[in-house]
């Protein structure tokens, strides 16, 4: 008789932590990143997503991202938001200079790279019309 044993997922959710509104667009946001395959990349560096009224930022001493209202508005601004938090929040506990003009530079080279791949995997054609317009928006910035 055989056995089979099961692994079983590790829990990867994110505390989101803020309003019934806020609550909902980070879900939204989360589940575009879901749909673009970085869900545990994303889950692997941060816990928890906090509404607040200042400036949007992530707190690495509590692997947090504090963000506005602003900040979320957006589903797919927000998801490209939090994977380029996420991919500092990497470079920070692997030791990296993880802000300031090269760290920037390749933050948001992940934050397009992700564009680039939910637009790919998403079936709706909103989502893929926005995800066009922040890559043009982001490859005529001066951060390339």
């Amino acid at each position: 008789m055989s056995t089979q044993t099961s692994k079983k997922e590790p829990n990867r959710s994110i505390k989101i932590d803020g309003s019934a509104e806020f609550k909902l667009k980070v879900k939204a946001a989360l589940d575009l990143i879901k749909k673009a395959g970085y869900y545990d990349f994303f889950t692997t560096y941060i816990r928890e997503i906090k509404e607040i009224d200042g400036f949007t930022q992530l707190r690495e001493a509590e692997a947090k991202i504090w963000a506005n209202k602003y900040a979320v508005q957006n589903p797919v601004d927000a998801a490209s938001l939090f994977i380029q938090k996420a991919y500092h929040m990497k470079e920070y506990l692997e030791g990296k200079l993880y802000y300031g003009g090269d760290a920037e530079r390749r933050s948001v080279e992940k934050r397009i790279e992700f564009l680039e791949k939910l637009r790919q995997k998403c079936r709706s054609r909103e989502v893929a019309n926005e995800c066009e317009r922040l890559l043009k928006s982001w490859n005529d910035s001066v951060f390339l």
